[in-house]
């Protein structure tokens, strides 16, 4: 068991990093004006957008970095604070790099990319997508997808999901607001979930930004904020965000409110990076995805979510869409060894705070040497075990067959 003196000592570390990781605000710093998308219309889309970030310096932050690193002992702990230190200044290179072409490579480095192998060696985010997409493609071209779905208004869906919300967290609810110059649909912090000004919703994205934005992204960023002896659990920085990203895509799925539209998005974001790094511009990239938007600020939303702090020519880009596809799948994967390997105590602790998958070994030793304190919030998939179980139980088992023997009989019946 750890003495007093070291965990005193490995607080102040993690408060240490946890100031600096404060001002690490990747997103933040890389937002684009609203008049970037006029000036980008007014010009028929038929020229680049130009784009200038305000002034980064990181100094501060790797001092900061630099005295807890000084504090650093011998322990495990230690060596797991210390590789969080890297992973804050990796995010903080990427920002003093905006627009140059070694912010690719902070960004490979940080959010993968899309030929990167997952665990298991074989498989490729960008072979998934255009698997995936080649199934879908099939569904698209049926009579059920051509079906009109009811559009939502924005506000309405401010005071659905505020609604929710307070049945969940109470006190701690987070505000629920309009925004304009977000790219994405929605964003959530302990205080705000943002709703996009002039997105279009449906019943099923109400489902969706619940599982995803509160029940996952507000529910760990509270709880982490929560662990007050291990206060880098409530940070949001680069190393977390593909866990993070992939948990809260997997929440939707696991609660049955993912739909075909929704997988068409975090695939189409994996094959538009890649169209990036092989050199298409923006331009060409925004072209990619007006068809499959149907929507041209849509379109320009997406395309500007690649191309965020990178070169607006191609070949350089943005990588952080992939961990959509790519983190659901490895967190898909650790839910199915957990259940194979009989670790439902590992489950939970992925929403002890904000971590990483890797983390999981010291995120363990930390409960038992009684350093941290049980979640608040968790969602009622990961409260009660038993769909989760039987769902990977049966994955497990069918997943051992022979699908191509079954497959060619099923399909002679077709």
């Amino acid at each position: 068991m750890l003495g007093k003196v070291d965990r005193v000592r490995l607080k102040k570390i993690s408060e240490l990093i946890y100031n600096a990781s404060r001002e690490v605000k990747i997103l933040r710093h890389l937002n684009w004006p609203v008049s970037v998308r006029y000036k980008f219309f007014k010009s028929g889309s038929e020229k680049l957008p130009q784009v200038e970030y305000p002034e980064f310096d990181p100094s501060l932050i790797f001092s900061r970095l630099k005295k807890a690193r000084g504090l650093l002992g011998d322990t495990p702990f230690d060596d797991w604070l210390e590789k969080k230190t890297h992973d804050i200044e990796a995010g903080a290179h990427l920002i003093a790099n905006c627009g140059t072409e070694r912010f690719h490579k902070y960004s490979s480095n940080i959010y993968g990319i899309p030929k990167e192998m997952l665990r298991d060696g074989e498989t490729t985010p960008i072979e998934l997508a255009t698997r995936f997409r080649s199934i879908f493609d099939h569904y698209e071209k049926s009579d059920i997808a051509q079906q009109n779905v009811k559009s939502i208004r924005p506000e309405e869906i401010c005071d659905r999901i505020q609604s929710r919300v307070k049945e969940v967290f109470a006190d701690e609810s987070p505000k629920v607001i309009l925004a304009d110059g977000i790219s994405a649909k929605a964003t959530a912090s302990s205080k705000r979930i943002r709703i996009r000004k002039g997105a279009s919703f449906t019943e099923k994205d109400i489902d969706q930004l619940i599982n995803h934005e509160a029940l996952v992204h507000v529910a760990t960023t509270l709880n982490g904020r929560a662990q007050q002896n291990m206060k880098i659990l409530g940070a949001n920085y680069g190393g977390v965000t593909k866990t993070q990203e992939g948990l809260a895509v997997f929440s939707e799925f696991i609660t049955g409110c993912i739909d075909v539209k929704r997988m068409y998005r975090v695939l189409d974001r994996v094959l538009a990076i890649q169209m990036a790094i092989d050199g298409a511009d923006f331009i060409e990239v925004y072209r990619f995805f007006l068809p499959r938007t149907k929507l041209k600020t849509q379109a320009y939303e997406n395309t500007r979510r690649i191309f965020r702090g990178a070169p607006l020519t191609g070949r350089f880009p943005f990588t952080k869409d992939i961990v959509y596809l790519d983190g659901m799948v490895r967190v898909h994967n650790f839910f199915r060894a957990a259940v194979a390997n009989s670790r439902l105590d590992l489950i939970e602790l992925l929403f002890w705070g904000k971590l990483d998958l890797d983390d999981i070994p010291i995120i363990k030793k930390l409960k038992d040497e009684d350093i941290l304190k049980k979640p608040k919030y968790l969602p009622y998939w990961v409260k009660d075990l038993n769909y989760l179980i039987s769902f990977f139980t049966f994955s497990i088992f069918v997943g051992q067959m022979d699908h191509d023997r079954s497959d060619a009989y099923y399909a002679s019946l077709f």
